[in-house]
């Protein structure tokens, strides 16, 4: 009997986000893991479904430079993190830790 081939491709966050809340919720979640790579990986993902280019734009930043920044291996100084969250945005808010 012969087997079909099953085709499947990456699973991309960026082709599901369908509000500011979506999009909110999932960088609240990366925060929470603390790991800041994952943070730089959710602002990318929510950067590519609202416009690399249209975000780079409004952080002031140049496309290449935002791709670069927001890549796996990007280490973004945190003045552009913010540049970026206001560009898509988003507000990040500080609340005591729970004990």
């Amino acid at each position: 009997m012969e087997q079909k081939k099953v085709e499947t491709r990456p699973w991309d966050p960026a082709e599901h986000f369908e509000t500011e809340e979506d999009m909110a919720a999932y960088l609240d979640a990366a925060l929470e893991d603390g790991d800041p790579s994952l943070v730089v990986a959710a602002l990318g993902d929510i950067a590519r479904a609202k416009g690399m280019a249209q975000i780079a734009r409004e952080a002031g930043l140049g496309r290449e430079s935002l791709y670069k920044a927001l890549c796996a291996t990007g280490n973004p100084e945190f003045a552009t993190i913010l540049k970026v969250v206001r560009a898509l945005g988003l507000q990040f808010h500080v609340q005591a830790a729970r004990a």
